[in-house]
């Protein structure tokens, strides 16, 4: 199982956190800290595992790395996890928000942190692997903006029937509005435009 995943810039900054089982808000941070201090003293040549920090569940659990650019991806994981298959897991994850970003860089995770913890929804929930297909990860998240577009046109509804009012030229505000049997007196009102 999955038990937490970070991203931090070479500096240690916090990216990225989710934690898939329930720590202290200091707690998650010492793991952070901890996990920085960890991966980032390792060399370039090494392997990608690690035994984890004693915040995080000590030799029980394992942290699993990539680094990429300037930010480090890392995945707090049971023993019953593979490494490769969680190194594998990884490089979709980075894929996946190369393509929905564009040549992903650090200021993408910054400004659009909804849009990747959607993405890495699509693909880890509760600390278990949903999905690994990254076109299949894509299609569920453009359907998701989609329909956030949409929701987006209804919540601008009202702006646009004050503007379409306001452009209607009538030559005179109606004093009275006749619907079937029900006679609206309208009150004086200032201008609409």
């Amino acid at each position: 199982m999955i038990k937490a995943i970070l991203i931090f810039n070479n500096h240690g900054k916090p990216r990225l956190s989710k934690f898939y089982e329930h720590y202290s808000e200091d707690t998650e941070q010492q793991i952070i800290r901890e996990t920085f201090h960890l991966v980032s003293k390792r060399d370039e040549n090494v392997c990608n595992f690690l035994e984890g920090g004693m915040l995080i569940g000590g030799s029980d659990n394992k942290l699993i790395y990539r680094h990429y650019a300037t930010l480090y991806f890392v995945f707090c994981v049971d023993s019953s996890e593979s490494e490769l298959g969680i190194l594998d897991l990884i490089q979709v994850f980075v894929e996946t928000l190369d393509k929905c970003f564009e040549n992903v860089c650090e200021l993408d995770l910054i400004f659009h942190v909804d849009k990747v913890h959607n993405i890495l929804a699509e693909m880890v929930m509760g600390g278990m692997v949903l999905e690994t297909n990254m076109n299949e990860i894509i299609t569920q998240v453009d359907a998701q903006n989609k329909m956030e577009k949409s929701e987006a046109g209804i919540a601008g509804a009202p702006a646009r029937a004050v503007s379409a009012v306001k452009n209607m030229n009538l030559p005179e505000m109606p004093r009275n509005i006749n619907i079937g049997d029900i006679s609206i007196k309208v009150p004086n009102l200032p201008s609409f435009k």
